[in-house]
């Protein structure tokens, strides 16, 4: 076991052999990115960065030499792993660009051919539920990252292949199903279960929670554009519907209590749940990130218990199960939720040192669930921010409740799975805690959230400075206000520069057909136009140019600016709308019969937003820079309006209406 067989000796400090190994094996593929990605820089500082932390352990360590040599065979693995990985041609690569025909198995992201043996994406996304499909399209290869915060396609797909798991290199697009047969075996099953009696609402939730597979919770929405998956993310609940180790610590807990009662031996008590964790990753629910770590995690502590070894070293076992999905998944390093799991349950080693800390006339399973999700949402603020640009406000009391009900809803769901079709009795239960978890991510998801931005080097920096201030207040080293100290000036020093030198540009932002323009000034912040997808149920507004302003550190904007009712153009304004604070919506002239310029308006008017109909000579200044309005043409007898921007708001001339602006009238006469 690792760290087991590690006793510390007297005046000794023990390092288990897995965290060498595993350092090891992440710069051997860190290695093997420079090499073939051009990564060069970004690898370089990480290779450093695992350098110091090696040199470290091994200082403390009698056994240098050997960490030294476990961390050079790491070294050379994942090195290899990476390799194989990367150089793997993909048998699609000759049909790319010509329509075919495929005929393969659908799990609900991919469509997994027998011969070529081969992995594909299609879009858009089939309607049928997993199973044997037949869909016809034009292959093509996948895009990189088009806008700031845009999705990466072809690096998340490149991160989805392994030793033995063929990469998707190609993707399917204008896809017409010609053919779909439902899921058999085990998975189709279990998914009947599921289903058995619920409304497609909650199917789709007990089938992400209990397999991961969100491909239906995507399409559901408690409001118009108020999608069910934006909910849960907005509360912080976005875990919830990706299987990790709450999913396996549950359902081993029921074995496992199960065998007690029945009166089992150590050795049966514990071995037979970790005998079932295989076929349960394997066959039920298929390898992802965070259900391969805790299936290695819960297995290993499982064996231990069962043959009396005791529960193995946390920081050992974590690198074991990271070791072992490197080695077979070498790119889940680039995949982000790889990062967020490993990140989440580094952070978790320290909660019970901090409900140790808590009130002690707390109790102690509510100070363990605070410390438990204090700690994790800590240790995953930095991705979580800098990657969908938002932070939420409301995971603590959100996660605390949605805590109480996954503890029933879990196990008493695999249980309605294994028993398919004949689990309608039982999801009588389901169901209604099901609602439930619902009800808990629509109520938090409506909470404010804190915009973000893309983090730098040195907002990375300011963060391990923090958290370093804070593992040393967990372990009695510091004291508390060293920590409040380090993040006060970790924040003061990361939001320095925006205050000192405040952006001016403009950005086009890549919406494919159509356009998107975003102009910041000192003072006022504008974007024109946001994109639209004729034809298309894609939100080019909530998906592209949201997550592109978030990345550019975006948080508010004081004019959207709708040039006319074109769907290319216009269509993502609602989007944007439903994001961010905006001051005031330009449009040119109303159309009063256009159903796109109509929901734009309606989303205005449930916002709150004013809207200003403006004409040629209309415009808004900030300091030295004007911007003009020149069409459509004035109307005779209408005087036009002027604006003027300052560091702290803007405001309209006399006589219009106020923005949300704090800053007292600055009247100025055309």
């Amino acid at each position: 076991m690792p760290g087991g067989a590690d006793r510390p000796a007297a005046g000794a400090a023990r390092t288990a052999w897995s965290v060498p190994a595993a350092l090891g094996v992440i710069a051997g593929v860190l290695l093997a990115l420079g090499v073939t990605l051009g990564f060069g820089g970004n690898g370089a500082l990480s290779l450093a960065g695992l350098g110091a932390l090696l040199g470290a352990l091994a200082w403390r360590d009698p056994r240098r030499a050997l960490l030294l040599a476990l961390a050079g065979a790491g070294v050379g693995a994942g090195f290899l792993s990476a390799r194989t990985v990367l150089t793997r041609p993909d048998p699609m690569t000759p049909w790319l660009g010509a329509q075919v025909t495929l005929r393969g198995e659908w799990d609900g992201q991919f469509l997994t051919l027998a011969e070529p043996r081969a992995r594909v994406v299609v879009a858009p996304k089939p309607t049928q539920g997993p199973g044997a499909l037949t869909v016809a399209g034009r292959l093509i290869a996948p895009e990189g990252r088009r806008t700031p915060g845009g999705f990466d396609q072809a690096a998340w797909l490149r991160s989805q292949g392994g030793l033995f798991v063929p990469t998707p290199g190609a993707v399917l697009v204008a896809a017409q199903v010609r053919a779909h047969e439902p899921e058999r075996g085990l998975r189709g099953w279990f998914r009947r279960g599921l289903s058995a009696g619920l409304d497609e609402r909650r199917a789709a939730l007990m089938q992400a929670i209990e397999l991961g597979d969100r491909s239906d919770i995507t399409r559901e929405e408690f409001a118009a554009g108020y999608s069910v998956r934006d909910a849960f993310t907005r509360a912080g609940l976005a875990h919830l519907m990706a299987l990790s180790g709450q999913n396996v610590a549950l359902i081993t807990g029921v074995l496992v209590w199960l065998m007690i009662r029945a009166g089992a031996s150590p050795g049966w008590r514990f071995g037979v749940p970790a005998a079932l964790l295989a076929p349960y990753l394997l066959l039920l629910v298929q390898p992802s990130p965070s259900i391969t770590r805790a299936v290695i995690m819960g297995g290993v502590v499982l064996v231990a218990l069962a043959v009396g070894r005791g529960r193995p070293d946390p920081l050992g076992l974590i690198a074991l199960a990271a070791l072992l999905c490197l080695l077979l998944f070498p790119l889940w390093l680039l995949d982000l939720g790889f990062v967020l799991s490993f990140l989440a349950v580094l952070a978790l080693t320290g909660s019970a040192r901090l409900a140790g800390r808590l009130p002690a006339r707390w109790p102690y399973a509510l100070r363990l669930a605070v410390a438990a999700t204090v700690l994790a949402e800590l240790g995953t603020l930095p991705v979580i921010a800098g990657t969908f640009g938002q932070v939420p406000l409301v995971g603590l009391p959100a996660n605390l409740v949605a805590g109480v009900i996954m503890a029933a809803l879990v196990p008493l769901g695999f249980l309605a799975g294994l028993l398919g079709p004949l689990a309608a009795p039982l999801n009588l239960i389901n169901g209604p805690l099901a609602s439930a978890l619902l009800l808990v991510a629509q109520t938090f998801g409506q909470a404010p959230v804190l915009t973000w931005g893309v983090i730098g080097p040195g907002g990375m920096l300011a963060f391990v400075t923090a958290a370093g201030a804070g593992w040393l207040w967990l372990l009695g080293r510091a004291p508390g206000r060293a920590v409040l100290g380090a993040a006060l000036a970790g924040t003061l020093i990361t939001a320095l520069p925006g205050w000192v030198r405040p952006a001016q540009d403009i950005v086009f932002l890549d919406v494919g057909q159509g356009d998107s323009t975003l102009l910041r000034l000192p003072g006022l912040t504008v974007l024109i136009d946001a994109g639209g997808s004729v034809g298309s149920d894609y939100d080019v507004g909530g998906r592209t140019v949201v997550p592109a302003l978030r990345a550019l550190g975006v948080r508010k904007l004081d004019v959207v600016i709708a040039t006319h009712a074109d769907t290319d153009h216009i269509e993502g304004v609602s989007g944007v709308l439903r994001a961010l604070p905006v001051g005031e919506l330009w449009i040119g002239q109303r159309k009063t019969d256009d159903p796109v310029l109509t929901a734009v308006l309606n989303e205005a008017q449930g916002r709150g937003v004013p809207v200003r109909e403006v004409r040629r000579g209309d415009l808004v200044q900030a300091g030295r820079a004007a911007l003009t309005v020149l069409w459509p043409p004035a109307t005779p007898g209408v005087p036009r309006t002027t604006t003027t921007a300052s560091p702290c708001a803007w405001t309209w001339a006399t006589g219009a209406p106020r923005s949300w602006a704090t800053c007292p009238p600055t009247p100025r006469r055309p």
